[in-house]
């Protein structure tokens, strides 16, 4: 008999939420088959299983949240079921990774298969695709029941199982999926209160972790706030300037691209925004990665640029172009989105000219990035048409104070307002 935990699925990661089983008690399993998905506050990933066997019992109900190393699933393993030559953490993450590196099939692999393509922005797991191929299935053609209607392997077995028939396409059986909403009417009442009609949504998925993440943030985190309002003319001009050039090359300069920028060059003068609070110390972290917030549908992603100190406004850019690509198909993975240590968000992609962001637990300080408004300014006593911009400022009190929180957004600002507009590099 063997055991299951819950893995470490990032560096900061301590807990999991079981968010769907794929298996039941009785299921026969092979090495990398799916188990189960779990989601935590970086990423939603399957946990593979470690050996081929038999499922004995689950441990963990869906929905549950439990620690890093938590027991989750028994299995009878098959023959001796010996893996001592190898402790189960270690041969747990060695599957992990294994299974991130052979997420297709070709026929280079050693199933003597067709190959089958899988469809754009579709999150497909190892043993689907390896049934997919040994069968010939287009994969378009098969209905899933997972987690946003992902192809799961039950679902490639019984289409096998009919033909190539998908009975899902002209029958729509009453399944569980929490991603439906849910039409709930109020039972009649017997006093004289109004009756509400409504609909449920079921908060769950990665909805459920950003609320917790939310939740544990403003719970923890004494949050202070402050607002600068940047002439952002020159940035304008510059980026108007050299734009189309960029956009031959691939490229989409925006003006975030710009802000990032201004917000790596003031954390290397000011490097206590750049930490973290841990264990009642204080960690001022020597790498500069920036989180941004990239959106999908429903979700909510905040994928890191690593080294962003490092990149030049054109790496900055590509780097911003990329993730919000990988975020939108939904193919950011753990390694995206880890090791962040400061936040930008741009609030003003929305509209937005003053917002109060809830702190990135446990960054220091999250700055977003209001739209740019051109108005009627006041310089030298002319009255003239300037782009303005709101730099608006959430910190960790416990860390800093108004004081340096202060020189580090007004570093910002000089950075933005003392763009040099004729800059023929970037």
């Amino acid at each position: 008999m063997e055991i299951i935990k819950m893995p470490k699925l990032g560096e900061s990661v301590h807990e999991g939420t079981i968010e769907e089983w794929l298996v039941n008690v009785g299921d026969t399993v092979s090495e990398y088959d799916p188990l189960c998905e779990v989601l935590t506050d970086k990423v939603t990933a399957e946990v593979p299983s470690l050996f081929d066997g038999v499922i004995n019992e689950i441990l963990v109900e869906r929905g549950e949240t439990v620690s890093v190393g938590t027991p989750i699933l028994k299995i009878e393993v098959e023959g001796d079921g010996s893996s001592a030559e190898e402790p189960v953490e270690e041969l747990q993450e060695r599957v992990i990774e294994d299974k991130k590196k052979n997420v297709s099939v070709s026929t280079n692999t050693k199933f003597k298969s067709t190959f089958v393509e899988k469809p754009s922005g579709m999150r497909i797991s190892p043993v689907v695709m390896r049934l997919a191929s040994e069968n010939n299935i287009d994969l378009n053609e098969v209905k899933g029941t997972g987690a946003l209607e992902r192809v799961t392997k039950k679902d490639i077995e019984k289409f096998i199982a009919s033909g190539g028939k998908n009975k899902n396409k002209v029958e729509t059986p009453v399944k569980e999926n929490k991603h439906e909403s849910i039409h709930v009417q109020t039972p009649p009442t017997t006093n004289n209160s109004t009756s509400l009609k409504g609909t449920r949504i079921p908060v769950s998925g990665v909805r459920k972790a950003i609320a917790n993440k939310m939740t544990q943030s403003v719970t923890e985190i004494p949050h202070a706030w402050l607002m600068m309002e940047v002439d952002a003319t020159n940035l304008v001009a510059l980026r108007n300037k050299h734009k189309e050039n960029y956009k031959n090359q691939g490229v989409n300069l925006t003006y975030f691209t710009f802000f990032i920028d201004a917000v790596t060059k003031a954390l290397a003068e000011y490097p206590i925004l750049n930490s973290t609070w841990q264990d009642e110390e204080i960690l001022v972290h020597d790498d500069i990665n920036i989180s941004i917030a990239v959106a999908s549908d429903d979700n909510l992603y905040v994928p890191v640029i690593k080294g962003a100190d490092r990149l030049s406004i054109k790496g900055l850019a590509e780097e911003v172009g990329t993730l919000a690509t990988l975020g939108r198909s939904n193919k950011l993975t753990q390694s995206h989105m880890s090791g962040g240590t400061f936040t930008v968000n741009n609030t003003g992609a929305f509209g937005s000219i003053q917002s109060m962001g809830i702190i990135n637990h446990p960054q220091a300080a999250i700055l977003q990035v209001e739209s740019i408004i051109k108005k009627p300014v006041f310089i030298n006593d002319m009255l003239a048409a300037r782009h303005m911009v709101n730099l608006c400022m959430s910190i960790d009190h416990r860390i800093l104070d108004g004081l340096v929180a202060g020189k580090f957004l007004a570093r910002v600002k000089e950075l933005i307002e003392n763009i040099d507009p004729n800059q023929s590099n970037l």
